[in-house]
This record gives structure tokens, C-alpha cells and sequence, in this order.
């Protein structure tokens, strides 16, 4: 998936993440169809450090990106500085890991950065859905 002259197939992605993140990628998938105007594009953004991922987008709002790693998966997004207050109110009501998360951000502007957030299960998805919502407030209520 590090190779940027070998665009993967859908196949590829299955085989490389494995079936369980396969799944949590389809999930996820229905899940924001039903908050977003959901698009997805195939992408090798930001070079051999992070390889080939889906760019997801509401309309023309970039939401994250999602990176494929050997049976895994990471939900890259960035929470600006205009979403940080929505965020620390939020965080107190996640899991611990989201804390720790939003700790080791990659700094970007005065207070916001840009999150890593591995997806491990379905809990994980829920809450980066939730991480998500402060980005840009969906079509429902999450």
C-alpha cells in the first residue's frame, strides 16, 4: 500500500486490512451515508509515510482520510482551531484512548491538529463518528 504507481484494487484493500477492518470500513460507510453526502476517493496523499488511503467528503468539505495498514486501519482527520472548544467538551464523555488521541495530536494552528485514530473494533468507529461530528455538523444527530 506504499507504493504510489500501484493504484490497489478494492480486492487489495480487503486482503491487506484483513476481513474484520474490511467490515469496519463498510460500516462505518453505511453509517455516514446516513449523516453525510458521503464521497470517497482513492488517494496517496501525503507520500510513503502513510501510502494509499479513502478521502471521504461531505459535498466538498473534507471530512478524513482512512489509511489502510496490515489488518488495520487509522482514521486521519483534522480538528481546527474554530472546533477545539466543541471537542474538549466532547472528550470528558469518550473513552480514554480518545483522550490520548487528541493528547498526541499533530499540532496545527494555535490549538488544533491533526488526529490519528486506529480502528480496532466497532466502539472505535462509534467514537471517531462522534470525533467526527465536531468537524461538521452531520445531516442527524449522532
Amino acid at each position: 500500500m506504499l507504493d504510489k504507481n500501484k493504484k490497489p484494487s478494492e480486492a487489495d484493500i480487503e486482503n491487506f486490512t484483513g476481513p474484520k477492518s474490511y467490515k469496519i470500513i463498510q460500516r462505518m460507510e453505511t453509517a455516514l451515508k446516513e449523516k453525510y453526502d458521503l464521497k470517497k476517493e482513492l488517494r496517496f496523499p501525503f507520500g510513503n509515510s502513510y501510502g494509499w488511503g479513502y478521502k471521504y467528503s461531505h459535498k466538498t468539505k473534507h471530512l478524513f482520510y482512512l489509511f489502510f495498514e496490515k489488518n488495520s486501519l487509522t482514521a486521519t482527520a483534522q480538528i481546527g482551531d474554530a472546533n477545539v472548544k466543541k471537542l474538549k467538551g466532547l472528550l470528558p464523555s469518550l473513552p480514554s484512548k480518545a483522550q490520548k488521541v487528541w493528547q498526541n495530536r499533530y499540532p496545527c494552528g494555535k490549538e488544533g491538529g491533526w488526529i490519528h485514530y486506529p480502528l480496532t473494533n466497532s466502539s472505535d468507529l462509534n467514537v471517531f463518528i462522534k470525533i467526527l461530528s465536531v468537524r461538521y455538523n452531520p445531516k442527524n444527530k449522532i
